[in-house]
């Protein structure tokens, strides 16, 4: 696998796990009780961005190595992801 394909598939699953790690730890401002004029009750009061960024960043990098184990030296092909799913004829 060519670092060009871990580079793409990097960063397709950093964004796949940034949504997924997105509502981890979220208070609204409602429940915090201190609604900033302006903004809906339902906005996050402190979205604490940049541990959420460092954790998609480590769990991205474990996810990739993996797929990169997988296809790499496991020898797990995108044929053989097709035989597991599509019925053969």
């Amino acid at each position: 696998m060519s670092i060009i394909s871990l580079i793409a598939i990097y960063f397709v699953v950093w964004w796949i796990v940034l949504f997924a790690v997105l509502p981890w730890g979220m208070r609204t401002q409602q429940e915090d009780g201190e609604v900033v004029l302006g903004t809906t009750a339902s906005a996050p009061s402190n979205p604490n961005m940049l541990r959420k960024t460092i954790a998609t960043t480590i769990v991205a990098a474990v996810v990739t190595l993996g797929i990169w184990y997988v296809f790499g030296y496991v020898g797990y092909g995108m044929e053989d992801i097709a035989d597991q799913f599509l019925p053969t004829p």
